[in-house]
């Protein structure tokens, strides 16, 4: 994703860590690149698959040997062996580099939208003053979203705009029982996709979001009062 300089997440990374990137720009550059991506998502999947790996503990387990084998038959010395590599300086705070970050707006009741979540801000002198301006939006790999705005993290609560309600609430509500059960067929007739701008969450089981809504599924502020009264005929008495 482009944010709002330009630059892509990957690119972002790579200018606060003062690393240039070069484009392969040539049809030969492009072709090496594009046979790496080949052996990732072609070869290394068969050989996963011929020793029955299913499982990303075992997948990492195994990488280190299928990268020694691969070098063994396909590597080529370097020309010069010079290591431009350079120590990070303590001052770079990679977990803080490599998250996935989005500039948000605040409102004038210190909220802000992201992936379908409204952030409300504590109220306070500093937020407050963030009134109309925009901050950042951190998402780590683990899944904890941080709001930050002059390099200090921001306290605050969410609302989340696709709610789910379980069977089991269904049950242990018997005054709500009938409400709830209506929320559950709203919430059934409901696009529940989070936005395809956000980060893959794949690692951590949530699995990819689907390009296509499901059939015979609105968006959530396409859902009307005829949706809900179908709903309400729908349960029986």
């Amino acid at each position: 994703m482009i944010g709002g300089d330009g630059y892509t997440q990957f690119g972002r990374a790579l200018y606060e860590l003062n690393i240039e990137s070069i484009c392969a720009n040539s049809s030969q550059a492009k072709g090496r690149v594009e046979r790496a991506n080949l052996t990732l998502q072609d070869r290394l999947v068969k050989e996963m698959r011929l020793h029955g790996i299913s499982t990303m503990e075992a997948a990492n387990a195994y990488v280190p040997s299928f990268i020694a084998d691969y070098n063994r038959r396909f590597a080529k010395p370097p020309r010069n062996d010079f290591d431009a590599h350079r120590p990070v300086r303590e001052d770079e705070n990679l977990d803080w580099i490599f998250t996935w970050r989005e500039l948000r707006k605040v409102s004038h009741v210190l909220t802000l939208q992201y992936d379908k979540t409204v952030y409300l801000l504590e109220d306070s002198k500093t937020t407050r003053a963030l009134i109309g301006k925009y901050i950042e939006v951190a998402e780590y790999p683990d899944g904890h979203i941080e709001l930050r705005a002059n390099g200090q993290a921001l306290p605050y609560t969410t609302y989340d705009r696709l709610p789910v309600v379980d069977q089991g609430a269904i049950v242990e509500n018997k005054r709500l029982g009938h409400a709830l059960q209506v929320a559950q067929i709203m919430q059934q007739q409901r696009d529940s996709r989070r936005g395809r701008s956000a980060p893959s969450r794949a690692h951590r089981g949530n699995g990819a979001i689907p390009l296509k809504p499901c059939p015979n599924t609105k968006a959530q502020r396409q859902l009307d009062v005829r949706d809900l009264e179908q709903a309400i005929k729908s349960i029986p008495r």
